[in-house]
């Protein structure tokens, strides 16, 4: 069994920039999005808990009364966020006017689509201002509304990754495509995260040019934070059911939220219920279920302290799920000893408000970046007492016996890729300019390269200052890209070949060269944030590819023999046995060797008989030639083989259904 090895460890400054006001009663994040405020279009692209919906507020209040718009339409994706957009008291923090929904505007309550829709109709034809409304009933509502009926409004989308330029699949995609076509609209986008798990664009390349984009990344808002001192995220691997691992890493002195795999996955037992039992064991002994809460108190195994815990799976009484979750959003929200351990599935992630909530355990690969950023979000929000916040991703081991080897490994790469990001994602920032000659004066924040290309245009620093997260999270989706981090391609032709291709992908109205600048504000980027920087008197260094390089000779090319992401598998090293780790190379090297059946199978009983004169199976790493294509053979032969019972295993679950 290995031990939790941490990918990231943050340390922040506590300055408290992000959480302190000014004279309006607006923290840092707020600030820069009002100075936008004249935007037509709007995406603010900001954490969880940097104020995102009370950003709106400003915004939206300035158009009503200053921009002459007549009505703000705010719409969320579940109903339980839109408690984050009722009436709030502005003016008493310093604000001309405060932000007021009228009972019957807040349609994020309990009740029939069709009614939500006659509301949401009715309200275009009153005099009321404001509206909440959840994804759905506005897609509902559009079905029976032309564009042009919102002209005059200002249309507010919360978690806005939800909206897909793919048109056809993406209803909410449509709409917006629609209603800034054919209406006069004013849109703010609000995301905690701009990234798509289908990889799908949010937005076009041609709409997303007529948002102006407001960034406040998750350093500034971390760093400025005056409780939470540190972020650890990190994996930890087990070997047959999780339920008996779980245990090892549920530290029940930590306010903790739980994510169970879903029923779909390869770790699910299938049975949801009875996991939250197996959880529930290892933490103790029921004491009993209050009636009115639904809250689970539990006596401690270790300590006989009593737990409680809230039980967010089970779905099949719906007013203690209703019971509870009101009790989490009202009382637990407030208390630091309302709540110990929340158990979920598809709950508790996006908007979902517990800020004394300090570890986030989720079991099994999570295929979306999104989710994983919404889950970690729910540990990072500042609350006194809390100094550490920890995510911790509870991953299966890949087994040689079972059939789903390749799939395992393709897990563990891309959640421990997915880790790089947000260990970029929560890095300072720094500005890169050419070095000229010998303009070597520094400049706080600035790294200067020899050979670097600047941005040439408008475009390509909108790019660099906005969407370098976003193309990042795009590089580390890409299938090929994660066996490349793993280190099985070498690093130019990740950098030079594979990078280029993705940012072409995603931005295909640039030119070579401009593609070239992008690329290399990627790979920079990338490398000196994965790097370590020590001072030695007046040098720096920074720590490249296990060599220590003074930062004033660092050029381009050498950059280029770094694989910017080549942590993953150094992190892999750490955390799994020798022979694990044999099985995840085998796996990445199999799918890349060129051979086919026939020939494979031709060389079979060679192989055998290889194997019965040296006593050993032949080795993919060795310099003999002969060796390595009988080895390359034998990973081809052992993949199909996995992929046929995997077939057989499907289609035979499929008969029995």
């Amino acid at each position: 069994m290995s031990s939790t090895v941490n990918v990231v460890d943050v340390t922040y400054a506590q300055t408290g920039a992000s959480v302190n006001t000014d004279a309006l009663g607006m923290r840092e994040m707020q600030q820069r999005v009002f100075a936008k405020r004249d935007a037509q279009h709007l995406l603010i692209k900001a954490p969880p808990a940097s104020g995102k919906s009370r950003a709106l507020m400003f915004v939206g209040l300035d158009k009503l009364f200053n921009q002459g718009r007549k009505k703000v339409i705010v719409a969320v994706p579940e109903r339980s966020i839109g408690a984050s957009f009722s009436t709030t008291k502005l003016t008493s923090h310093g604000f001309f006017a405060d932000w007021e929904v009228k009972p019957e505007r807040n349609l994020c309550t309990p009740g029939s689509s069709a009614g939500k829709v006659d509301a949401f109709v009715d309200f275009l034809n009153s005099t009321d201002p404001i509206l909440v409304c959840t994804h759905a009933t506005l897609r509902f509502a559009f079905e029976r509304l032309a564009p042009d009926e919102f002209n005059g409004t200002v249309l507010a989308i919360d978690e806005f990754h939800h909206v897909s330029a793919d048109t056809e699949n993406s209803r909410l995609g449509g709409l917006l495509k629609e209603v800034m076509v054919g209406s006069d609209v004013h849109i703010v986008a609000m995301t905690g995260s701009y990234f798509r798990g289908d990889s799908v664009p949010v937005l076009s390349s041609e709409d997303e040019a007529q948002f102006t984009p407001v960034t406040f990344n998750y350093y500034d808002q971390l760093n400025g934070y005056q409780y939470l001192e540190s972020l650890g995220i990190g994996h930890h691997f087990y070997q047959g059911r999780y339920t008996e691992a779980i245990g090892e890493v549920l530290d029940l002195d930590k306010k903790t939220i739980v994510h169970i795999p879903s029923v779909n996955s390869g770790e699910s037992t299938k049975d949801k219920i009875e996991e939250v039992g197996f959880i529930i064991d290892t933490i103790g002994d029921v004491i009993d279920t209050e009636p009115d809460t639904g809250i689970i108190r539990i006596r401690r195994k270790d300590t006989g302290e009593v737990l409680r815990v809230a039980d967010l799976v089970d779905d099949t009484d719906q007013k203690k799920r209703a019971d509870t979750l009101h009790y989490l959003s009202t009382i637990a929200a407030k208390e630091r000893d309302g709540v110990d351990i929340i158990i979920a599935l598809g709950m508790a992630k996006e908007g979902f408000d517990w800020p004394f909530a300090e570890h986030a355990l989720t079991v099994g690969y999570r295929a979306s970046l999104t989710e994983i950023i919404q889950i970690i979000g729910r540990v990072t929000r500042d609350s006194p007492g809390k100094t550490h916040a920890q995510f911790t991703n509870l991953l299966a081991e890949p087994d040689a016996e079972r059939g789903e080897v390749t799939v395992s490994v393709n897990n563990m790469l891309k959640a421990i890729t997915a880790s790089l990001l947000m260990e970029q994602v929560l890095a300072p920032n720094f500005n890169f300019k050419a070095k000229r000659g010998n303009d070597d004066a520094p400049e706080p924040g600035t790294i200067k390269i020899k050979g670097f290309t600047e941005p040439s245009s408008e475009r390509v620093k909108q790019i660099v200052e906005t969407d370098l997260n976003d193309l990042k999270a795009n590089i580390l989706q890409d299938e090929t890209f994660a066996k490349a981090a793993a280190g099985s391609v070498d690093p130019e032709t990740t950098n030079k070949v594979l990078i280029p291709k993705i940012i072409r992908d995603r931005y295909p109205d640039l030119t070579d060269d401009q593609v070239e600048e992008v690329r290399q504000q990627v790979v920079v980027d990338s490398v000196i944030k994965n790097g370590e920087v020590r001072e030695v008197g007046d040098k720096r260094f920074i720590k490249m590819a296990d060599t220590f390089v003074n930062i004033d000779d660092v050029s381009i090319n050498l950059i280029d023999t770094v694989n910017p992401f080549q942590r993953a598998f150094e992190v892999m090293s750490k955390s799994v046995t020798p022979s694990v780790l044999k099985i995840i190379s085998d796996a990445i090297t199999s799918t890349r060797v060129e051979i086919s059946e026939d020939e494979a199978l031709a060389l079979f009983p060679k192989i055998q008989n290889w194997v019965k004169v040296n006593g050993r199976h032949p080795e993919v790493r060795s310099d003999d030639p002969t060796e390595k294509r009988y080895a390359e053979a034998l990973l081809f032969l052992r993949r199909l083989k996995q992929q046929r019972e995997a077939r057989k295993r499907a289609s035979e679950m499929g008969s029995a259904q």
